[in-house]
């Protein structure tokens, strides 16, 4: 495999199960670097468990997952098999991988730059004597946070609220600052789940606007869950689909868009019915 070809997301057999339920069974698929990935699929398909996997919060219960660097260089690390951890969601936030949630997670009671000072913190490397001592370099650290934060807002047109509790914004900012701070930790890879949930059409279209431009100016790479198939279709560079657990479809949205078992998955509809 060549440096060009190669993914820097690769999933390869993940299995989860819960007890005698099996939420996930055998996915393989690869996210390429610098592009926009959907994992859809009707509820219950076992897409947030996926999710969950990939970012250290569940482990697996088999199957691998493994992250590259841009020489092609695996830097896994752990196998979600052979090497059982503890504070995965820690160890994948450092290797590059950060995450948005379906449900809000703010700090509702820190200001908008607050949330995005605290996902800093492995980033920044500051530790309690530094700030006893209020020290120069602790200063210039913190300053330094404080700017990149104030990067991120601006881009994001969140800066004018750089002030406000985050729990005082209408949804769709919070949206909008749950992304932002994902991309306080320098993620490699970001995840989004249902960033479009609870959305009105104009807060889509600027949405649609913030993950092109993630990954054509930034050069970020994106890996999103999302219901609304209009954005899927919009912004997406591949799609994978997954129907009771199973990858059933995996191709560019022209592909997805027309393909059988997809729309027997989302219809109800036999599939034979639908050829």
């Amino acid at each position: 495999m060549t440096i060009a070809q190669t993914p820097l997301l690769s999933v390869e057999g993940l299995t989860q199960r819960f007890g005698g339920i099996i939420a996930n069974n055998n996915i393989h698929f690869k996210v390429m670097p610098h592009t926009v990935t959907a994992l859809i699929g009707p509820n219950g398909a076992g897409k947030t468990t996926v999710f969950n996997c990939i970012t250290g919060f569940y482990q697996a219960t088999a199957g691998t997952i493994r992250l590259y660097d841009q020489q092609g260089k695996d830097t896994t690390i752990a196998s979600l098999l052979n090497r059982p951890f503890t504070g995965g969601a820690y160890l994948v936030a450092r290797a590059g991988i950060a995450r948005t949630f379906q449900n809000i997670r703010l700090f509702k009671e820190m200001t908008v730059l607050e949330n995005l000072l605290v996902a800093q913190h492995q980033r920044l490397d500051n530790n309690l004597l530094r700030g006893m001592f209020a020290s120069l370099k602790f200063e210039n650290k913190e300053q330094q946070g404080v700017d990149y934060a104030m990067m991120w807002l601006e881009r994001l047109s969140l800066d004018h609220v750089a002030n406000r509790l985050a729990g005082e914004l209408p949804y769709g900012l919070q949206r909008r600052l749950e992304i932002a701070r994902a991309l306080c930790t320098e993620p490699r890879l970001i995840c989004l789940d249902e960033p479009a949930a609870g959305l009105n059409p104009s807060e889509t279209e600027r949405l649609a606007e913030l993950i092109t431009d993630l990954r054509d100016q930034h050069e970020l790479t994106i890996l999103l869950i999302e219901h609304d198939m209009g954005l899927v279709m919009d912004i997406s560079d591949h799609i994978i689909v997954l129907d009771h657990g199973e990858v059933i479809a995996d191709g560019r949205p022209e592909e997805i868009r027309t393909d059988p078992k997809v729309i027997a998955a989302y219809l109800g509809t036999d599939t034979e019915e639908v050829q």
